[in-house]
């Protein structure tokens, strides 16, 4: 744990590594709650999983936060990037998952988890690693945001038709779950936004480390929950979840391939595809009450999509993408014809 915690502050110091380092605080945090869970259970008679809700719904209050008007905006811009990445998610991810909850042939309620995490949003830390990947950052965070207002309709609909056959799904339930973690969060923040946004500098640099240290803090109470279950059958569920993820991206990148997008369009689609709300997910194993089954596939999906994704971006930062090299050509042959 120490060694992942200096091993952080290390990568803090280094331009290349430095996106990977809240990826090994996770780590971190992971190893702490599986050698002392019983300090992440609870609090004398307080469960600390009932913590888990109001941590998303921070953390989704930040998101609103960073959200304005002209974000919604760009929607009308690039409304093929935006469909394609809402509909590759939509359908890539949960069919992949109910796959691989069928094919491991896991207990129901751990590959109803497999396809929870398949089923939610796209994660906020997509737009983090779109962003060392060269992509398209505002792409990226147009199919981040539609697909998570989407998500009390379509979220609950997906996990009744495929993860209806490994756990009992109560659809209208779900809705209110998600709008509540969700929507209502997202829109306070938006209101913030144009309310009081900027009035307190403090606060907006505070919000994005709120984040970080919420998702901590609910992966911990959630592997510390688990920690038995993981035990028994937590490296095949690695290699679970490490082929969805994977999967995700590989299908995100040639789906948007095969339709001919830019170079850096398909890499968005791609980390779109393959990085899930995996926080949304614990919230809704929680609120079904099997925090400790369903709630499993989100504990590790977490931190192995922050690893993949972080490693699948520096690789990419390192080859700039094909059009944004004509850009700079361009760019350098006007200036040279200027002078």
């Amino acid at each position: 744990m120490l060694f992942f915690t200096t091993l952080a502050i290390a990568f803090r110091g280094n331009k290349f590594l430095k996106g990977l380092s809240f990826t090994v605080i996770i780590l971190a945090v992971v190893s702490l709650a599986m050698y002392y869970p019983q300090y992440f259970v609870t609090i004398g008679t307080f469960k600390l999983s009932a913590l888990i809700v109001p941590l998303l719904q921070i953390i989704m209050f930040g998101m609103g936060t960073e959200l304005s008007l002209k974000d919604f905006a760009q929607v009308l811009s690039m409304p093929k990037g935006i469909i394609v990445g809402i509909v590759c998610h939509y359908t890539i991810m949960p069919l992949i998952g109910f796959t691989i909850a069928s094919l491991f042939n896991f207990p129901g309620e751990i590959g109803a988890g497999i396809i929870l995490v398949g089923c939610c949003p796209s994660g906020l830390a997509s737009n983090v690693m779109s962003y060392l990947a060269r992509a398209n950052l505002a792409l990226s965070v147009s199919v981040t945001t539609i697909s998570t207002l989407l998500a009390p309709f379509l979220t609950p609909l997906l996990m009744n038709l495929l993860g209806g056959s490994f756990v009992e799904i109560h659809f209208w339930a779900m809705v209110w779950d998600i709008t509540k973690i969700v929507i209502i969060p997202i829109v306070a923040g938006l209101l913030f936004h144009y309310l009081v946004h900027g009035k307190f500098s403090w606060l907006d640099k505070a919000m994005p480390i709120l984040s970080m240290v919420g998702i901590a803090l609910i992966l911990t109470v959630m592997v510390a929950a688990g920690r038995d279950n993981l035990l028994k059958v937590g490296g095949l569920l690695i290699i679970a979840t490490f082929i969805h993820n994977s999967a995700g991206f590989f299908l995100g990148y040639w789906s948007a391939r095969v339709l001919k997008f830019p170079e850096r369009d398909c890499r968005t689609i791609a980390l779109e595809v393959g990085m899930q709300n995996a926080g949304l997910a614990s919230g809704l194993a929680l609120t079904m009450g099997k925090i400790a089954t369903v709630g499993l596939a989100p504990a590790i999906f977490g931190p192995m999509m922050n690893i993949t994704g972080s490693s699948v971006s520096s690789w990419w930062h390192n080859r700039v993408p094909k059009d944004e090299e004509t850009e700079i050509k361009t760019t350098q042959g006007e200036k040279l014809q200027v002078q």
